[in-house]
């Protein structure tokens, strides 16, 4: 619905951040810098955050509208006045993704190759190169559908990162989440969190917002607020008996402190901080990482008919990763956990790619990438159906309106009869 507070609390805090990345950028001429570079460096780290803002935004509300365009959200690349904000309209999908890939490619020309010290974590070039890898892999794929082209497009930058940037799998799965661990060698770029400011607002609320709805300490130090993404039923069977990567990523239930009674309610793991203050915790957001680019390019080689033993060597790395992890001590594995693919082992190009859809699953599990995923991918309609009927819900009718959230209502009266709504909602 329009009215709800999700979708309008994700645009306004979107363009509250795009309004600083534009501030930055419209001033900084007023700034005298000795060097021309290091200006540089904070526009391109100001369009990155706006690039990837916009990214989200328009995975999130861009598509097809009442007028049957294709349409993505409101560009605003300066300040603006309240009066010129009433005059906004929306951009056309193609329209923002240029807005992206432009800002993107700025900063791949201007950022640092990495940085050492009290500014680890900052945007680097390669953050801005494997963003812009999965800004093509979603262009060629829907709802704009671009194609190959596209695809090509996507590769080129995936292998450019995973040949010449550096960055490395760590040895184990598990130490990606480890708060004393963060920003390792496979990040490309997280979200810097801190606990111990004066009031909490640089701390991680995700080890809290992810744990079991109704637990009470036995979990995390905050009880009963969780509940976030909980793992459905069909998501906790996905993995195979004894993957590691389920082992650090979820539970199945938890103990009751109060009587020692097992609760059967799944919950999410992986942001656990074992150093608990509450709902301020020092967890990164990982945004990007080397995996989901190795991934990826696996994709992207399969679609454009290329080395398809290479995609295959790109996915056995995840994999060979995961076995390599410690998982459940109470679990044996099955005797081929994991086992490296081969060629031979797909009967065509689709069996790659749902074996690939499967391991970015896993291997990015509560990461926030698999409905976009199955958007771009066209596969959203048949996963979701299936998934319904797999966790025992009722059956529901699809429709393809269910793929973009609505514009916010607030928004739509803003700007009346401005705003094109999307698709399956009511125009104002």
């Amino acid at each position: 619905m329009p009215e709800n507070g999700f979708p309008t609390s994700c645009w306004n805090n979107s363009y509250n951040i795009i309004l600083r990345s534009n501030i930055v950028i419209a001033r900084i001429d007023g700034v005298t810098f000795k060097d021309e570079k290091l200006k540089k460096q904070y526009i391109a780290e100001a369009k990155f955050i706006r690039a990837l803002t916009y990214f989200w935004l328009n995975r999130v509300f861009g598509g097809y509208s009442t007028s049957n365009n294709l349409l993505g959200v409101i560009n605003v690349e300066k300040e603006i006045t309240s009066a010129e904000a009433y005059q906004l309209t929306r951009s056309t999908l193609q329209g923002t993704y240029d807005l992206i890939v432009a800002d993107l490619k700025y900063a791949e020309e201007n950022l640092p190759a990495n940085y050492a010290g009290n500014d680890l974590g900052r945007a680097t070039k390669w953050g801005a190169k494997g963003l812009l890898s999965k800004v093509y892999m979603t262009m060629a794929g829907y709802p704009l559908n671009k194609g190959s082209e596209y695809y090509t497009l996507g590769l080129q930058k995936a292998e450019d990162v995973i040949n010449t940037s550096g960055a490395t799998l760590v040895a184990s799965y598990a130490d990606l989440f480890d708060v004393t661990k963060k920003n390792s060698a496979e990040s490309l770029f997280e979200v810097q969190y801190q606990k111990g400011s004066a009031n909490g607002s640089a701390g991680s609320p995700w080890n809290n917002d992810f744990a079991p709805r109704f637990s009470d300490k036995e979990v995390v130090l905050v009880g009963d607020k969780g509940g976030t993404n909980a793992p459905t039923t069909d998501m906790s069977k996905a993995y195979e008996t004894g993957d590691p990567r389920k082992y650090v990523s979820m539970r199945d239930s938890w103990i009751n402190a109060k009587n020692g009674t097992i609760q059967n309610e799944r919950y999410v793991r992986k942001y656990y901080d074992v150093a608990l203050t509450g709902s301020d915790n020092s967890n990164n957001w990982i945004e990007l990482r080397l995996a989901d680019i190795y991934l990826l390019a696996a994709e992207a080689l399969v679609r454009t008919g290329g080395d398809h033993g290479k995609a295959i060597i790109y996915i056995n790395k995840i994999r060979q990763r995961a076995r390599n992890t410690k998982g459940d001590p109470s679990i044996t594995p099955s005797a081929n956990l994991l086992k490296d693919y081969t060629v031979g082992d797909f009967a065509n190009d689709d069996a790659i790619l749902l074996a690939i859809e499967k391991e970015r699953r896993l291997e990015l599990a509560f990461e926030n990438h698999r409905w976009f995923d199955l958007v771009r991918t066209g596969r959203a309609k048949d996963v979701m159906v299936a998934e319904q009927a797999a966790d025992g819900y009722t059956p529901f009718t699809w429709n393809d309106n269910m793929l973009a959230y609505p514009i916010p209502t607030t928004v739509m009266q803003a700007n009346p009869g401005k705003i094109i709504q999307n698709r399956g909602y009511t125009q104002f």
